[in-house]
C-alpha cells in the first residue's frame, strides 16, 4: 500500500473536546488503533481550552487508513471514561493528517486517480534516459563522440525517450555534481556514462558513482599492477549505481564496447535486474570482449 510522507504536518488537533480525569495513554491508543498506526506512533503533546493537540510519531502513513475517519475517531474517543464529544467536536491539521476529516468516498476515489497518475509518471520518468560522455579530448573536440547517438539509437528503439547531455570532462566532482542534478531533478530514470573507467589517473567516472552511491556495483573488466605503464588503478571497471530512484550506469569508452553492452543493458532493465547482477551481466560480456582483443592481438 503506497504511503504518503506528512511532511513535518505530523500535529492533529481535535477541537472541543472536554477531559475530566481522562487516561491520556488510552486516548493515544484509541487514535492509534483507528488510525492503523502502533501504539508508540502517537503521543498526546497537549489539552488546553477544551482543545487536544496530538502528534504522528510516523512520518509516512497509509493514506486510506487515515482518510475519511473522523466519524470513527470521534466515536471511539467518546467511549473513553472521562472524554467527551458533541456535534460540535471537529478534527482540524494543517497537513494530509486533514484527510480524517473529509468524506470517506469522495476521498478514497481522489486518492486512487492520485495514485493511478502518480504511476504514470513514474513509468514516464523511469523511460527518460539521459546519456553523458567524458573525456577532455571529446570535449575539445579533439575526438568524435560516436558512444552517445549509438546509445541514444539503440535505447530509443527499445521504447525510451533518450536525451543527449554534454560532454564532461575528466573530473571526478564535476562528474559526480552532474549525475546529482540530473538524478535529483532532471526527472530521469536512468543515466549512462561512456568513458572514464580506465585505469589511468584521467579515468574518475567510477569513483564520482561511488560519491552518489557508496554501495555501487564495480566490477572489473581487467587487472593491472600498479605502475604498470600509465596505470595508476589495479584494474578497469564499470559501474551501475542508484542515486534516488535513478539508476547510474558507467560503460567503458571503445565504441565497440559500448555497441557490445546496449542489448545486455536493455534486457537488464526490462527484467528488472538489481544493480549487482545488472553489473556483473555487462562486465561478464566485457570480459569475454577484452579476452577475444587479447588473443587476436597475440596471432
Amino acid at each position: 500500500m503506497k504511503k504518503y510522507d506528512l511532511l513535518t504536518k505530523t500535529e492533529l488537533k481535535i477541537e472541543k473536546i472536554f477531559l475530566h480525569n481522562a487516561n491520556l495513554t488510552e486516548i493515544a491508543t484509541q487514535v492509534a488503533e483507528i488510525l492503523g498506526l502502533n501504539r508508540n506512533e502517537v503521543l498526546v503533546v497537549d489539552y488546553n481550552d477544551a482543545s487536544l493537540t496530538l502528534d504522528i510519531l510516523n512520518t509516512c502513513v497509509n493514506a486510506y487508513g487515515i482518510v475519511g475517519k473522523k466519524r470513527q475517531l470521534l466515536n471511539g474517543l467518546g467511549r473513553l471514561p472521562g472524554v467527551y464529544v458533541s456535534a460540535e467536536t471537529s478534527v482540524y491539521s494543517d497537513g494530509m493528517l486533514g484527510w480524517i476529516a473529509m468524506d470517506q468516498e469522495p476521498a478514497v476515489q481522489a486518492l486512487r486517480r492520485s495514485e493511478q497518475m502518480a504511476s504514470e509518471i513514474l513509468q514516464n520518468i523511469s523511460r527518460r534516459v539521459m546519456v553523458f560522455s567524458t573525456g577532455t579530448e571529446v570535449a575539445q573536440g579533439q575526438i568524435e563522440d560516436t558512444n552517445t547517438p549509438a546509445i541514444a539509437q539503440h535505447l530509443s528503439a527499445a521504447g525510451y525517450k533518450v536525451t543527449q547531455g554534454e560532454t564532461l570532462k575528466d573530473d571526478r566532482l564535476l562528474i559526480a555534481a552532474k549525475l546529482r542534478e540530473v538524478a535529483d531533478y532532471g526527472g530521469y530514470g536512468l543515466i549512462v556514462t561512456t568513458g572514464g573507467v580506465g585505469a589511468e589517473d584521467k579515468d574518475h567516472t567510477v569513483e564520482a558513482i561511488k560519491e552518489l552511491d557508496s554501495e555501487a556495483a564495480t566490477p572489473y573488466i581487467c587487472h593491472f599492477k600498479i605502475g604498470t605503464g600509465r596505470h595508476v588503478k589495479d584494474g578497469i571497471k564499470i559501474a551501475v549505481g542508484q542515486h534516488n530512484d535513478t539508476l547510474i550506469v558507467a560503460l567503458p569508452g571503445p565504441n565497440d564496447e559500448v555497441m557490445a553492452s546496449l542489448n545486455i543493458l536493455v534486457e537488464g532493465l526490462k527484467a528488472g535486474l538489481d544493480k549487482h547482477l545488472l553489473a556483473e551481466n555487462l562486465a561478464a560480456n566485457l570480459r569475454q570482449i577484452l579476452r577475444k582483443k587479447t588473443i587476436h592481438r597475440h596471432l
